[in-house]
């Protein structure tokens, strides 16, 4: 679940420039950016709607967090899990719902942070059809950011990057339907991150593999960390991908980005809103294409072992 809001005007920090020896201000120092894989990525968003729904409570959910804790602790350095609880404001219910938190190269101090959402919404409120009760199977809303990352963790295995990496799969975003019930996860992990954690920035993933992506500019983004902005949308240009990357504001949208920079970390939110199949049953694998899992994958590995 996203929703569009007013966007607060807050104070501009600044991230270390690159420098032109291929350093910055961090110590950071340039190296080749491995090929990311669309192919491969697509492949984990159609293993996780093959799942189906990854709503707390139900196997799809069990199922997923199993393969991506298995996937991840064979990868990377450090895999944290966070199980928490959720008492439904509605209905009063228990949720028992799981962060999973990967970290690579952890005694770094110069480091990233990279998050998605994996669980999916517990109804179709968005179809026409008269299904709203149905959970939908969330092939871009839920699977696309984590297929990403999931494909960012086979590479920072294989070539380790320059700077600490870590990878945050965070749950019960999108239970709902209003926003006492979403973005648990970002919520419990902006409470509960590891003592002193101050990564240079975050950067969200949502609704990324669209067949026709185009990432906007996400009203919060611009307004909490409009550095990091800059520094991924002007990443892209020189990558040949301004036309993905397009500098026109979609206004301000509550996703699990909001949590983390009240948080303090800085944390900006790449996603693509304009799916008319959000949170319909439509949301499946004829929705969604590799396209965009290619092309925010080849930004985000640039900008890890290249500085941006």
């Amino acid at each position: 679940m996203i929703q569009r809001l007013a966007v607060p005007a807050l104070l501009i920090g600044t991230l270390a420039c690159s420098r032109a020896d291929g350093g910055n201000e961090t110590g950071f120092v340039a190296i080749e950016a491995p090929a990311f894989s669309a192919d491969t990525a697509f492949a984990y968003l159609r293993q996780q709607v093959e799942f189906g729904p990854r709503v707390p409570g139900t196997p799809g959910h069990a199922q997923q967090i199993e393969w991506m804790t298995r996937f991840l602790r064979e990868r990377a350095d450090t895999v944290i899990i966070q199980p928490f609880t959720h008492t439904h404001t509605k209905s009063g219910k228990t949720l028992e719902m799981t962060n999973v938190f990967a970290r690579f190269n952890p005694e770094a101090g110069t480091r990233v942070l990279l998050l998605a959402h994996f669980d999916t919404r517990p109804s179709a409120d968005n179809d026409t059809e008269g299904v709203a009760d149905q959970s939908i199977p969330g092939a871009n809303d839920g699977a696309s950011g984590v297929a990403v990352l999931l494909e960012l963790a086979n590479l920072l295995r294989r070539e380790p990057a320059p700077i600490g990496v870590d990878l945050l799969f965070v749950d019960g975003e999108d239970y709902g339907p209003t926003g006492a019930d979403m973005y648990l996860g970002a919520k419990y992990f902006a409470a509960n991150k590891p003592a002193g954690y101050r990564p240079l920035y975050g950067i969200l993933l949502d609704m990324i593999a669209d067949k026709s992506p185009r990432y906007l500019v996400e009203g919060f983004s611009e307004q909490y960390a409009p550095e990091v902005v800059e520094r991924v949308w002007r990443l892209a240009e020189n990558l040949g991908y301004g036309n993905y990357f397009v500098r026109t504001s979609q206004g301000g949208i509550s996703d699990d980005h909001v949590p983390l920079n009240q948080a303090g970390i800085r944390t900006i939110d790449i996603i693509d809103f304009d799916f008319p199949e959000w949170h319909t049953l439509d949301d499946d694998l004829d929705a969604v294409a590799p396209t965009g899992l290619g092309v925010v994958g080849t930004v985000l590995v640039n900008l890890i072992y290249r500085g941006g």
